[in-house]
């Protein structure tokens, strides 16, 4: 893929409002939450660490992490999502490898985990491309995958 100039900013005063802004299609607005609500969570747990994915230097979508090893001895992914208008174009991809890039950097880091809804076709097409695999951890709706990290 090449690249198409995608990169992480952390969510700052001048990038906030605009991840608010942002939506996911209709279809997909049942298996997320809006990034407002993600970005106060945020406020209230100093672990989790928001960033706007910018695309040419524009913010089209906001993801977010955890810095401490949760469930399955793992970091997790809490969110990920690219605005309707610039979907199918490998950024979110890209992002998610860049995110995978920042979480492998985290003290111990062997595993990330996400969880999602199973009929969320875009989240399983996504993670499964990037290497997670899906051991049969359930939590709720939401199952959860794993990606093991290979130091060098």
């Amino acid at each position: 893929m090449q690249d198409k100039n995608i990169e992480l900013v952390e969510l700052n005063s001048e990038n906030w409002y605009k991840c608010c802004q942002l939506e996911v299609s209709e279809d997909q607005k049942s298996y997320i939450e809006p990034t407002a609500i993600s970005i106060a969570q945020s406020k209230f747990e100093s672990s989790l660490k928001p960033f706007a994915i910018q695309f040419e230097g524009n913010t089209v979508g906001f993801l977010m992490f955890n810095t401490t090893e949760e469930e399955l001895d793992g970091y997790w992914i809490y969110r990920i999502m690219v605005d309707k208008n610039f979907q199918q174009e490998g950024i979110g991809k890209k992002a998610t490898q860049l995110m995978i890039d920042e979480i492998a950097k985290l003290p111990n880091a062997k595993k990330i985990v996400v969880g999602y809804h199973p009929e969320n076709l875009g989240a399983h097409n996504l993670y499964s491309s990037l290497g997670f695999i899906d051991h049969g951890d359930r939590f709720g709706k939401e199952m959860a995958v794993v990606l093991d990290i290979n130091h060098k």
